[in-house]
């Protein structure tokens, strides 16, 4: 039996963000956010993963949104590749969610928790051994919260997490190692199968229970990753190396700015495949002014660039600085 990984943004929202995926969600949040106790009693998943659904590349199937029984949100990202300013992502998604609740007149009560889940395959917060941190609004000196949980930010970083399969105690614990250790698989261990939703999880990851189609869009997503980070790699390693090369011929600053060239052109590129026919002349001349080192941060952050809105507040960033 061959399992896909969830940590592939495709697989983790036909697990997790299926019509059919309630009570797996449930049980995961639980897990990941109450430590293992039911809280959560019931939820509303927005925009649900349905087998039927046309999937273009350029688009992003890495969150899953829900709302909770007691009308708290919660956004679950699982991300794979340590992009630059992903961190400002994570809170910029947290502000936009808690702020777009409210329509025209509404007043501020109507207001509910928003909370972020987010599971790194990369570590994010290298000073601190655990694995799952919980960030919340606090005083600084006294420590006391500013409003009770009215947002929230929870990292977990899968390359943290030690246990074995026979080291496993907690739920938590076991939801943890599914997400990093499933493609490892090759039966449901029964240390997993004691928790009914771990079960159906797995199941529902089962390659033998997916269609040619869905078989086929995991494949051509995990291409289309592998080929987006060559790419970033790629035009890193083009710009210094003609940069380098040309600055020896006919000296450093002229060969620097034919380095800078090459890569503008390498990030253009791979923005007008993510985006085709989107890319306006604002944003090609705001992309041509970025130096060197602004467009080696660019090139490693276009995967995580959902729509061209996301480009335009990356770039809106940079003049702000």
């Amino acid at each position: 039996m061959r399992f896909i990984s969830p940590k592939t943004d495709f697989a983790f929202k036909k697990i997790f963000g299926s019509t059919e995926s309630k009570d797996i969600l449930i049980s995961f949040l639980n897990a990941l956010i109450y430590y293992g106790k039911s809280i959560i009693q019931d939820l509303e998943i927005i925009d649900p993963y349905n087998p039927g659904d046309t999937v273009d590349l350029k688009d992003s199937y890495l969150d899953v949104k829900a709302v909770l029984n007691n009308g708290s949100n919660v956004i679950i990202e699982m991300q794979v590749l340590n992009v630059p300013a992903f961190e400002k992502r994570v809170v910029y998604n947290l502000c936009k969610t808690y702020g777009n609740q409210l329509k025209t007149g509404e007043g501020y009560r109507k207001l509910k928790p928003v909370i972020a889940l987010t599971i790194t395959d990369f570590e994010m917060f290298e000073e601190k051994p655990q694995y799952i941190s919980h960030f919340v609004f606090k005083e600084k000196e006294q420590l006391f919260e500013y409003v009770d949980e009215e947002v929230a930010m929870i990292f977990v970083e899968l390359p943290k997490f030690p246990k074995k399969l026979e080291e496993l105690e907690t739920i938590t614990d076991k939801w943890i190692y599914f997400i990093k250790e499933a493609p490892s698989l090759e039966v449901i261990p029964n240390t997993l199968a004691e928790v009914e939703e771990i079960e159906k999880a797995l199941n529902r990851a089962s390659a033998a229970n997916l269609s040619r189609k869905e078989l086929e869009e995991v494949h051509k997503r995990e291409i289309f990753l592998e080929d987006r980070t060559g790419e970033i790699i790629l035009a890193r390693q083009e710009g210094r190396e003609e940069g380098l090369e040309e600055g020896r011929e006919e000296g450093r600053e002229e060969g620097l700015e034919i380095g800078k060239l090459s890569m503008q052109r390498l990030i253009l590129g791979q923005l007008e495949r993510r985006f085709p026919g989107e890319i306006t002349e604002i944003i090609r001349e705001n992309i041509q002014q970025l130096s060197m080192e602004k467009l080696g941060d660019l090139g490693g952050a276009i995967l995580s660039f959902n729509s061209l809105e996301d480009l335009s507040n990356w770039l809106a960033e940079l003049d702000g600085e």
